[in-house]
């Protein structure tokens, strides 16, 4: 089989072997070699451009192949690029949007009211947790529904307050260092009415020497009604005689007020406050001693821790009337309330809930009482010590025995007063 091109002999490639040769004139013109096929160039593929960077510019006269032998020639590489990489630099691909375009600024107005209102919610849960912790606290013992016969309520809210020396919880040890000795039952160490309306608060100190009269009433636990029998006796036998509501009863029916609500605090709980919100400053204005309460005091400021505190609203034997220990502890309540409502005292969680534990746990509270109500006495006492208020003690016009006896005439306007929330002009003698 001849494998050369048609027309070609072997005298062709013995004689005249390249054809016309290179003396002919003219030169040889192309021949048709139909067995040597050329295959085409691969179509050019361009990587698709990044989609933020542009693409860097090339050197003058670089269009994809060898700069030197730019004159036609194609290498099928015009790009420079090796494919597969992109443009995020040499020897790597494309990195992502974080190096392709310029990060965002951050949105700091989303993310302050994104905060805020993580801190207003954790607040709220942590308030409103932090109430029915209180309130769970609250020992509602006191019925005034077992009341009987009451007067109509005016405006405003009143409370009695009652301090007595209950010594339920206590140690022997803690007996001895508060020196309150060890008698069963309790009774009132002190008693007042405060008042909160549209004209400040008023305090109103009650003796415990004073002279009332015990009337009619229906017993808190035996629910059988005992007559009035027209005696008259110290204040705090009706305590002793039926506990609070009957207390209540006789206040209401000796002044004519109406009580809206009970507190009573008993001595450990007293001192456990004070110890709570690290002591009580006070002004003492005249040194004195009793031994039994344990009381001494030098005259001026000083810090009475829980133990000094109840010594000095307890101190009887060191004057010479009930009055004078009756002024010491509206001036030590006021205190107490006025240092404990601070804003320090509340922000600090690691102080609050020692005091509020230690209040609330000794608390006892008629069954109406809410936490709310609460609190408000609590900063109505405060009010009282920083001059919104009236701190008084009842007016009296003498002895009966060694009881006290009541101003009749001031008492009632004093009452009529604090029924219509009218600002309060009597004064005590």
């Amino acid at each position: 089989m001849n494998d050369w091109p048609e027309g070609w002999t072997d005298d062709n490639r013995s004689g005249n072997r390249y054809g016309q040769g290179s003396a002919s004139e003219r030169p040889e013109s192309a021949r048709s070699m139909p067995h040597v096929q050329r295959r085409p160039a691969p179509p050019q593929q361009r990587p698709a451009p990044p989609r933020q960077r542009p693409v860097p510019q090339q050197p003058s006269g670089y269009d994809g192949g060898h700069p030197q032998y730019d004159d036609g020639y194609d290498s099928g590489y015009n790009t420079g690029q090796v494919y597969g990489s992109g443009s995020g630099g040499p020897g790597g691909g494309d990195r992502g949007p974080a190096q392709g375009r310029p990060r965002p600024a951050p949105n700091w107005g989303r993310r302050i009211k994104i905060g805020a209102l993580v801190l207003v919610v954790a607040l709220l849960g942590v308030s409103v947790g932090t109430y029915f912790w209180a309130d769970s606290k609250l020992n509602r013992a006191v019925d005034l529904s077992k009341v009987i016969e009451r007067p109509e309520a005016g405006k405003g809210t009143n409370y009695l307050i009652v301090g007595s020396d209950s010594r339920e919880g206590m140690t022997s040890e803690d007996k001895k260092r508060l020196h309150t000795g060890s008698a069963d039952g309790k009774r009132t160490d002190s008693m007042m009415i405060l008042h909160t309306g549209d004209n400040g608060p008023t305090l109103v100190s009650l003796p415990r020497d004073s002279n009332v009269e015990i009337p009619s009433f229906v017993g808190s636990e035996s629910g059988k009604k005992y007559p009035a029998t027209g005696r008259t006796t110290k204040l705090n036998a009706a305590y002793a005689a039926d506990g609070p509501e009957l207390l209540v009863r006789t206040v209401e029916f000796n002044t004519g007020l109406h009580i809206d609500h009970y507190v009573e605090i008993g001595f450990g709980g007293f001192a456990k406050v004070v110890d709570a919100i690290g002591g009580v400053e006070l002004d003492i204005p005249k040194a004195f001693k009793d031994k039994w309460s344990g009381a001494d005091f030098p005259a001026g400021k000083q810090t009475l821790d829980g133990q000094q505190a109840l010594a000095f609203v307890r101190t009887r034997h060191a004057f010479t009337s009930d009055l004078d220990r009756t002024k010491n502890q509206q001036k030590f309540l006021a205190a107490l309330a006025s240092q404990t409502a601070t804003f320090s005292t509340i922000i600090n969680p690691f102080k609050l809930y020692p005091t509020m534990g230690a209040g609330l746990d000794t608390l006892i509270v008629d069954k109406d009482m809410s936490l709310w109500s609460l609190g408000k006495m609590f900063f109505a006492m405060k009010g009282v010590t920083g001059g919104e208020g009236t701190s008084m003690n009842i007016p009296i016009a003498g002895n009966v025995g060694s009881n006290l006896a009541w101003d009749k005439a001031k008492v009632k306007q004093l009452v009529e007063q604090l029924k219509n929330d009218e600002k309060v002009t009597v004064t005590e003698n």
